[in-house]
């Protein structure tokens, strides 16, 4: 015996027919969010294979957009749809995977559901990952040589850092490294790597062609050693640690 009444099955089911008949009515009024025209339609263009594609980037994106609209919208129309063929064939109200009744509760919030929440596919989290991140992984992928100690030439990573120095969208939030104020410190290891410099000290030291007018760069080089400075010193005033000249 169904733990739905008659009332309530007709209910959800005169619920069901007004989502179907919403989603079709929308779908047929918009063309599918304007998927039955062209890309060359809305455009006013009579090719696009000769654009350079930052031309047609709105555009490019705007179809994405209706892509994913639609693939919704029928998505839910065909859920709605099997939900009407299970009422038609009395299965209505029963999980597919445990056969168990579906609590009226959640077939109110969604009378389309095919599952209890214990089963709902919907209620895990998915945790596959784009097949693009095995080569993407690690950063700069086959372009990174910083892994190798032998290695010293020019390599993916020093490319994109000669692009990311002329400015991105990035804030100091979200950096790689913690306590970065300053966006010209933004770059990737900015402050780990010493370009032209042997030791550290002497990517924030500097003078004149004399060897006087000392200047101090306060970077990022700058700051970690005056933070290992200052700890060190902490710890040389309790007796812990050695003398710093």
């Amino acid at each position: 015996m169904s733990h739905l009444s008659k009332q309530l099955l007709a209910e959800l089911e005169a619920q069901l027919r007004s989502e179907q008949q919403s989603i079709e009515t929308k779908l047929s009024a918009n063309d599918h969010y304007g998927l039955n025209g062209s890309v060359s339609d809305n455009t006013s263009e009579l090719s696009t294979v000769d654009n350079h594609p930052g031309d047609i980037g709105t555009e490019v994106f705007e179809r994405g957009k209706d892509v994913a609209l639609t693939n919704h919208d029928e998505l839910r129309l065909t859920r709605v749809k099997d939900a009407l063929d299970r009422i038609a064939a009395g299965s209505y109200g029963y999980c597919l995977t445990c056969d168990q009744p579906i609590d009226i509760e959640r077939l109110r919030a969604i009378p389309e559901t095919a599952y209890c929440k214990d089963h709902s596919p919907q209620s895990r989290v998915s945790r596959d990952r784009p097949v693009e991140e095995l080569v993407l992984y690690p950063p700069f992928g086959r372009t990174s040589l910083d892994e190798r100690a032998d290695e010293t030439e020019f390599d993916g990573e020093d490319a994109w850092q000669i692009v990311e120095s002329y400015g991105t969208s990035n804030s100091p939030a979200m950096a790689e490294e913690d306590e970065v104020d300053d966006y010209n410190d933004m770059e990737i290891e900015a402050s780990n790597e010493l370009d032209g410099f042997v030791e550290p000290y002497e990517s924030f030291v500097a003078t004149d062609i004399y060897g006087r007018n000392v200047v101090f760069y306060r970077n990022g080089q700058y700051r970690k050693h005056m933070s290992a400075t200052e700890h060190l010193e902490s710890e040389d005033s309790l007796g812990d640690g050695p003398n710093i000249y």
